[in-house]
């Protein structure tokens, strides 16, 4: 009887039914109100953290854990300002096949024959070079390199000369058929020259703007590196306004980048992630241990000489008419009782040329140019550059240790 009451009042209590003392079956009751149900909730808790902690979003909700780089809190590191976004390499990749597909159809393939002759022989032999070039204009105006074109500028060897281009034929994208050009006009000083082919309804590229160009900017070079018709490579904009001096002694202000440029890339593309053209791809560094310095002329330096070729066959300079050297700080210092100055010191003066009817002698240094300080004269040439023929410009020269102004009114180069 005692046992009975015992279970009445656990079962009483459990059920809160104190007006029916009915024994039921302890096992099954006890089994089925308590066991089974807490196993279940451990059972279905496992599956829901489980699925959690495998779907990122859920995961992320449910522990704030700081996920930022090995971030210690004890560190003076302020992370507040890293980046922890995943890159999305589809919009990345998209973003290349964007500008692949837009440019391709504007770059072309251009193949130069050429005869050459050697001191052993009076007889010439053919040769060929490849380059690219791109289309500026839907009636067939190409925009490449001068040394593309003219392989002669590219010939220092005492053994062999290397005669004018004698045909120039250029391939287009997705097409079988090659089409003779002829050359529109050249620039060796700025490594410029355009050709033409007839044909029309073509794919003119969409030239950018180099001046608003950033370091670390990504961009891709199009062309036809060692007669690969039609690659692309891709990098960054490693510097703008690198000065570059070439083998022959030439100075060029150029984009640098880390794109792949090789033998057969001059006259390319180089384009930004908009697809459009911001420099034509002109030398690139080689040697051991150099590796990936290739350069661009800026597009935006080219505009002037490109609608000069086009309309003159020529490039319109303004002209000063003298030849000349730099003095450095270590020309004054190995000439101490000389009087000079940093500066360009004339050499030579053309007859009959701007600067002789100016009244300037052989042994003046120029000192400044139009109030701005000049130091070589690559300066004062970029100086004379922004002007137009017939314009004025005001020289400031150190002669015989004494300073003059001197105006002189520019020509045409000839």
């Amino acid at each position: 009887m005692e046992e009975n009451k015992n279970f009445v009042e656990v079962k009483s209590s459990e059920n809160r039914n104190f007006n029916n003392p009915k024994p039921k079956n302890t096992t099954y009751s006890f089994g089925r109100n308590v066991v089974i149900p807490f196993f279940s909730g451990i059972v279905g808790a496992g599956v829901l953290l489980g699925t959690c902690l495998n779907v990122p979003y859920i995961k992320n909700k449910l522990f704030k854990a700081d996920t930022t780089l090995g971030y210690d809190s004890s560190s003076s590191i302020n992370y507040n300002n890293v980046n922890t976004n995943l890159l999305s390499l589809s919009n990345f990749s998209d973003t290349g096949v964007y500008v692949s597909q837009k440019v391709l159809p504007s770059i072309v393939g251009i193949t130069v024959e050429y005869s050459v002759s050697t001191i052993f022989s009076r007889i010439s032999s053919t040769a060929t070079a490849e380059g690219s070039g791109v289309i500026i204009s839907s009636d067939g105006y190409i925009l490449t390199n001068n040394h593309v074109i003219n392989s002669s500028s590219n010939s220092n060897s005492s053994y062999y000369t290397v005669g004018e281009a004698t045909k120039i034929t250029v391939s287009l994208y997705n097409d079988e058929a090659t089409y003779e050009a002829k050359v529109i006009g050249t620039d060796e000083q700025t490594d410029l020259a355009v050709i033409k082919i007839e044909k029309n309804d073509l794919t003119a590229a969409e030239l950018g703007d180099s001046d608003s160009l950033q370091v670390g900017e990504w961009c891709m070079a199009i062309g036809n590196p060692l007669g690969m018709k039609s690659s692309v490579t891709s990098g960054s904009i490693s510097a703008l306004n690198r000065s570059i001096t070439d083998s022959d002694g030439k100075t060029f202000t150029l984009i640098q980048t880390d794109t792949a440029i090789n033998e057969g890339n001059s006259g390319g593309a180089l384009v930004n992630s908009k697809g459009q053209v911001i420099g034509i791809n002109t030398l690139k560094a080689s040697g051991t241990g150099v590796e990936g310095l290739g350069f661009a002329i800026p597009i935006n330096s080219t505009r002037s000489i490109t609608s000069d070729l086009i309309q003159y066959n020529k490039v319109k300079r303004p002209y000063i008419g003298i030849t000349g050297t730099n003095i450095t700080e270590s020309t004054i210092k190995e000439n101490p009782t000389a009087k000079l100055v940093v500066g360009a010191y004339i050499k030579e003066i053309d007859d009959y040329s701007p600067a002789e009817k100016a009244g300037l002698k052989i042994g003046d240094i120029i000192i400044k140019a139009d109030g701005k300080e000049v130091k070589d004269m690559q300066e004062l040439t970029n100086i004379k550059n922004t002007h137009n023929i017939g314009d004025t410009m005001t020289l400031t020269v150190s002669r015989n240790g004494e300073e003059k102004e001197i105006i002189v009114t520019l020509a045409e180069q000839p």
